[in-house]
């Protein structure tokens, strides 16, 4: 990222739940939602990819579950995911001007309190419309409301075309066509206080944002609110939020692969510290396939393609298959060690002809 020539830095932070539906035997579940918003156990992961118009790269990832000990609370997970990342960019943020791209789940003030503290931008999509503003009518007229009030005093700015997958119109399913989207926008001012969620004295501060509505035409969806400190005032400066903003899907392969790749059935016996471990090589896999900044000069891409069956061939590397299977074969042999530590707890011992064919094994302690 230090290297990348641009100006612009963008972060693009990912909550993402990893689910485990019918797991009773894996250690600190904690309760997430699945596709239909049900509760089911699972874990959450907190993720930060970095991108630039040619560079790309991860640069924090961290699995965490209420349910264990060393949880304090998922906004603080968040503040600490903010605050590490930050100073990791210190010297970038000489040369380089930082916006975050938060999805819906980011709609919080001590959130954006936080980016603004940094000296950092953000582009968050909204999810509470009932949220207290200050927002300009199309008259120049301040008004106290909130953001639903604010959507009718938005203007026009834009109409630019895009790709999505979506269906329109009598279409069946879902497919990847060109969409028209309209872009609006108007001023906002947000006040909060600045030790929200935060022990000490606060004082109240007063930002000027704007608020971006992304309507995509001829679909069912519902238009995405966005609010930004970035001044949208025109064409050009609203589909510069929008093609901002649209840098979230690029990555969403890297996320998909993490989810599915993982060998959930096979690692149920390990602990958190296991778990944690095999998810973080999982992002060294997605990090290599999915041009995050890993390289197959990295030992653990090569390793996870031998495990995987790879054979050194010039001007070839390893594919998506390949090490998925090296993930699984770890997964295998962590469950086992786990499994056989479990037995020789249980027995003091493993059975004398297993003991011997494995030559004084030794359980390994935590897994």
């Amino acid at each position: 990222m230090e290297q990348a020539p641009e100006e612009e830095l963008w972060l693009i932070a990912d909550g993402s739940d990893l689910r485990k539906p019918y797991a009773e035997a894996m250690p600190y579940l904690m309760p997430v939602r699945d596709l239909d918003e049900q509760l089911v156990p699972g874990y959450r992961t907190l993720n930060v990819i970095g991108l630039t118009p040619g560079r790309r790269g991860l640069l924090y990832h961290r699995l965490f579950s209420s349910q264990a000990p060393d949880f304090v609370s998922e906004p603080a997970e968040v503040q600490r995911a903010l605050q590490t990342v930050s100073q990791a960019l210190t010297r970038l943020k000489v040369h380089k001007t930082v916006t975050w791209l938060l999805d819906s789940g980011f709609d919080d003030i001590a959130v954006w309190r936080t980016i603004w503290e940094q000296q950092e931008h953000v582009i968050a999509r909204l999810y509470h419309t009932d949220r207290k503003v200050t927002f300009q009518d199309r008259q120049g007229q301040w008004i106290e409301g909130d953001i639903a009030q604010a959507t009718a005093a938005l203007r026009p700015l834009a109409r630019v075309e895009t790709s999505l997958q979506v269906k329109r119109g009598k279409q069946v399913r879902p497919k990847q066509q060109p969409v028209p989207v309209d872009l609006a926008a108007c001023p906002l001012r947000v006040t909060y206080w600045t030790n929200v969620r935060r022990k000490g004295q606060g004082k109240l501060v007063t930002r000027e944002v704007w608020l971006v509505q992304v309507r995509v035409l001829g679909t069912d969806w519902d238009p995405w609110l966005l609010l930004t400190d970035w001044p949208v005032t025109d064409a050009a400066s609203a589909m510069r939020i929008f093609v901002m903003y649209r840098q979230r899907w690029s990555v969403e392969d890297s996320f998909k692969f993490l989810k599915t790749c993982l060998g959930w059935e096979e690692v149920q016996v390990l602990d958190l510290r296991g778990i944690r471990t095999l998810v973080a090589l999982g992002w060294v896999a997605a990090g290599f396939l999915f041009n995050l900044g890993v390289t197959f000069d990295w030992a653990e891409v090569q390793l996870l393609a031998k495990l995987g069956g790879w054979e050194p061939h010039k001007g070839r590397t390893p594919g998506k298959i390949t090490l998925k299977r090296g993930l699984g074969r770890l997964f295998e042999m962590l469950t086992t060690q786990a499994i056989l530590s479990g037995y020789a707890t249980d027995h003091q011992g493993l059975p004398p002809k297993i003991a011997a064919l494995l030559r004084g094994w030794q359980p390994p302690g935590h897994l």
